[in-house]
């Protein structure tokens, strides 16, 4: 009797974000807050892969860049979303996932959120369950804020909490993002009592360049500076080297806009000790989805074949 042949592998990326501008507009009853932001996909993230296996779900972490260990119990978003998604479709199906983690923690450019996305479109796909993207969409808005627009994959002009997202297109920019070596929590920032909440409603504005202007601003920035002075000095340290500099999400990490990728790979090498960065450009479509189709039709050949990858 032949066994059935396994289902390979899926390998997929969990790509990074900047934040290009952050406003508070309001504080909703809840304790929400209320904001205007464009968010900014990277192809530059950390990456995922889905092994079939029975009923059980597990998850191993790989980390970069001398980060601590991480979570692999039901604390991380990974798993989290996993277990929404059965709970969603009644799914009985495991996984076994393999996280390789490049992005810094508590670093503002969406390590998390992201890597929760990518679980739900990477076990969609692994369990054949047949979810649209707006579907995955409000399942990932109840693990977090910025998990929706990484499950639509496309950058973006978001407001409310962070879920009325619309898409836009933005230019292919090179980014310079440096962390400085120091966690930053959200809940810490947000809750700030002297963190600005009345930021005035500001209209999509026919060129997106204007964002990066200084009539467009990040209103976490102060309280994050005042609580970590490192960022302070990482902000000073881009605008003398770029002449441009702003916070993305809470903290910590900074970004620069470049003139070009060789630029930011010179400018790598100078970091002062116990700072990391990357350099990367921004894209309209996240990675995750550009190589969705090419590596889920891959998959399906595969597994009809009975063929190894």
């Amino acid at each position: 009797m032949t066994r059935p042949t396994p289902a390979p592998a899926l390998t997929l990326p969990a790509p990074a974000k900047l934040n290009l501008f952050l406003h508070i507009t309001g504080r909703r009853d809840d304790g929400y807050h209320q904001l205007q932001t464009v968010f900014a996909l990277l192809d530059h993230g950390d990456t995922l892969t889905f092994s079939p296996a029975d009923a059980a779900l597990s998850l191993q972490c790989h980390t970069e860049n001398n980060q601590g260990a991480l979570p692999t119990d039901d604390s991380n978003l990974i798993l989290q979303a996993a277990r929404a998604l059965q709970a969603h479709t009644g799914s009985n199906k495991g996984a076994a996932i393999t996280l390789t983690k490049r992005l810094p923690l508590g670093g503002g450019v969406g390590g998390g959120s992201s890597d929760a996305a990518t679980a739900l479109l990477g076990l969609n796909q692994l369990w054949e369950l047949g979810l649209t993207l707006p579907e995955l969409a409000d399942i990932g808005l109840a693990l977090g804020a910025d998990v929706p627009v990484f499950v639509l994959g496309h950058s973006a002009w978001a407001e409310g909490v962070g879920e009325q997202i619309s898409p836009v297109t933005l230019p292919n920019d090179a980014f310079l993002v440096v962390h400085p070596g120091i966690h930053v929590s959200t809940a810490r920032i947000f809750g700030d009592r002297q963190l600005t909440r009345d930021t005035p409603i500001s209209k999509l504005p026919a060129s997106l360049e204007a964002v990066l202007t200084r009539d467009f601003h990040n209103d976490c920035e102060a309280v994050a500076t005042r609580h970590f002075p490192e960022i302070g000095k990482t902000l000073d340290w881009l605008k003398q080297h770029t002449g441009n500099a702003r916070m993305t999400g809470t903290g910590a990490c900074c970004f620069s806009r470049l003139t070009g990728l060789q630029q930011g790979q010179q400018l790598l090498q100078q970091l002062p000790q116990h700072w990391t960065g990357f350099v990367a450009r921004s894209c309209n479509t996240s990675p995750l989805h550009q190589i969705l189709g090419e590596t889920l039709a891959k998959f399906r050949e595969t597994k009809n074949s009975g063929k190894p990858a």
